[in-house]
């Protein structure tokens, strides 16, 4: 429950008092507007409190963006004002020194340094007129916008891809809209979403026409309930810590759960897919990285080049670069129906050509955007990144010796590690001996990579280089080693370590900080699982299934060791509400 205050007794005729209600709110009347500091000194401390001038005329949405968004301590339109409860200390100091009026009051709070939001109302009206002509024209300018067209039409996205914008929003919002109205939340949206999805991967394991068909259309649907959760959530105001965890992770539980049910249906008909599953698992989380470290680099900077502000004037160009680059909904779209119509190979094939141009073309300008930026990086963005590397006891150890004096760029350094890395994994046996010497070489130069803040104009590129080293070692161990369902079991195991790296980037994104460091030594880091994996490859590879037994073994410690953290985290973690409207890819 909350509790709003007016100031003053209600003006007759005026709805306010219903509407606050409908919101959820318990309303209490000061006599006068000195009587607001009384009154709010009674309000339980951990109440969200509301200051309302009884004059008000506007929108019901208008109030409800104004009081009952989660996401900020402290919002305000005119005529109203809220505050959650760490807020609370500054709205009544405010009141204190203040006459009870909510224009007054925000921008005591604001000088108070309380960062209060003011919601984008558009064509919504929030207004406190002075006289009976201007209240008069006020409910006029209220009953000429259908404040419920509005409601709708924000819940979509603001930027999204092409399939999505014209295929899936146009009646999504309506479905968000039927489950607000039956009190269904984001969440449990969400987890149909989930649902669905495990079940279209269920159909695709069957490996018949008609089990690909279904999984096909299934996926389509879970997609709408994916879009569906997003407008729920901004239909309704009910943003959640949880809900932005869950909606990230479970996009990319659906995806590779699916990957995992085409890889699955393929080999009931004697096709092995299972090397190009993982490839485009790997691809796409690399692909993920680089939006990520780029943006953190970024946060709160300018990257925009010339080019990319001309195109953006060009209306098709926006559509067509959105679309080349395959976002989620073109994505799922693509591979629905190619499951429904062709085969597992061709749907992975199509997959990994798409994505690698994707990830090309977008990395390609993030590189140019880079060299042309100048502003150096914060400390928070090369904390950031620092973070994203998921760099473990090894090369923190490396990193010391090192000191600040290595020489190369740290981009460099990764690249060259990961260079050798590779390079030694695809040319020398599985289980050869130089192959642990090169992840020892790895571990050292990554340990190098990181010695030094992460603050160049191209550092953002070392987490995607580590990422791309550690699963296309996995990779490549397993798909060369020959031994039974030795790619399945690194398919597992890079799902559960890619599960721990978007849970690091999830963290970084709600302002919670990345995961403790005892998480990260436990799993070793990157550098100490890739010397991990090319130790059990030596010990294991040439002894039977092994080598398998070694790489499900690991991936079931990692994931039991980072999903009971993860969830204990972000259902204990007080962290501040938000929604991420996210990368469209």
């Amino acid at each position: 429950m909350s509790t709003a205050i007016l100031t003053g007794p209600p003006v007759p005729g005026s709805s306010l008092d219903g509407d606050l209600r409908s919101l959820g709110f318990d309303v209490q009347v000061a006599a006068a507007p000195a009587d607001t500091a009384e009154l709010l000194a009674a309000v339980p401390a951990g109440r969200r409190v509301a200051v309302v001038d009884p004059r008000f005329v506007g929108h019901l949405h208008a109030l409800r963006l104004a009081l009952t968004d989660p996401r900020f301590p402290a919002a305000a339109a005119p005529g109203a004002l809220t505050a959650q409860p760490e807020a609370r200390p500054a709205l009544e100091r405010a009141l204190a020194a203040a006459p009870a009026e909510p224009g007054a009051l925000a921008d005591a709070l604001a000088a108070d340094g309380v960062a209060v939001h003011r919601p984008e109302l558009g064509s919504l009206v929030a207004a406190v007129p002075g006289d009976a002509e201007s209240r008069h024209q006020a409910r006029a300018a209220v009953a000429e916008v259908d404040d419920e067209a509005v409601r709708l039409r924000n819940a979509v996205k603001a930027h999204d891809g092409f399939f999505t914008t014209f295929f899936i929003s146009p009646y999504s919002r309506y479905i968000a809209r039927w489950c607000a109205r039956r009190g269904l939340t984001p969440n449990q949206v969400t987890t149909a979403s989930l649902l669905t999805a495990l079940l279209a991967a269920g159909c695709a394991a069957t490996g018949d026409r008609a089990g690909y068909v279904t999984a096909g259309v299934l996926l389509l649907v879970s997609f709408v309930l994916d879009c569906t959760d997003g407008q729920l959530a901004r239909y309704s105001l009910q943003y959640s810590t949880m809900g932005a965890w869950l909606d990230a992770t479970f996009d990319r539980a659906k995806e590779y759960a699916f990957y995992a049910g085409l890889a699955l249906g393929a080999a009931r008909s004697g096709d092995d897919v299972w090397t190009l599953a993982l490839g485009a698992m790997v691809l796409m989380t690399c692909r993920h990285v680089v939006d990520f470290s780029f943006n953190e680099a970024n946060a709160g900077g300018t990257t925009a080049t010339t080019l990319s502000n001309r195109l953006d004037s060009v209306g098709w160009t926006v559509w067509a670069r959105r679309m080349i680059i395959l976002p989620i909904g073109e994505r799922w779209a693509m591979i629905a129906v190619l499951t429904a119509v062709t085969t597992p190979r061709v749907v992975f094939w199509a997959l990994i050509i798409g994505c690698a141009f994707g990830a090309c073309y977008t990395t390609a300008g993030r590189v140019l955007r880079s060299l042309t930026r100048k502003a150096e990086r914060t400390a928070r963005a090369a904390r950031a990144l620092y973070d994203l590397t998921d760099s473990g006891p090894l090369a923190e150890l490396a990193a010391r010796l090192a000191g600040r004096r290595f020489p190369l760029p740290p981009p460099v350094t990764a690249v060259l590690g990961a260079a050798l890395l590779i390079a030694v994994a695809w040319t020398q046996p599985v289980g050869s001996g130089w192959t642990v010497a090169a992840a020892g070489g790895y571990a050292l130069l990554s340990g190098c990579a990181v010695a030094r803040p992460l603050k160049g104009s191209l550092d953002w590129m070392t987490p995607p280089v580590f990422r791309a080293a550690e699963y296309g070692l996995v990779l490549l161990l397993a798909a060369r080693s020959g031994v039974p369902h030795a790619v399945p079991a690194a398919f597992g195991l890079v799902a559960a370590v890619a599960y721990h790296h978007y849970d690091t980037v999830y963290r970084i994104r709600g302002g919670t900080g990345a995961p403790p460091a005892w998480l990260v030594r436990t799993v070793g880091g990157h550098e100490g699982r890739a010397l991990l994996v090319t130790v059990l490859a030596a010990l294991t590879a040439t002894t039977g299934n092994d080598f398998t037994k070694a790489l499900a073994a690991l991936a079931a410690a990692v994931a039991l060791v980072v999903l009971v953290e993860s969830i204990r985290f972000w259902v204990s973690s007080g962290a501040p509400a938000v929604h991420d409207e996210g990368e469209t890819a």
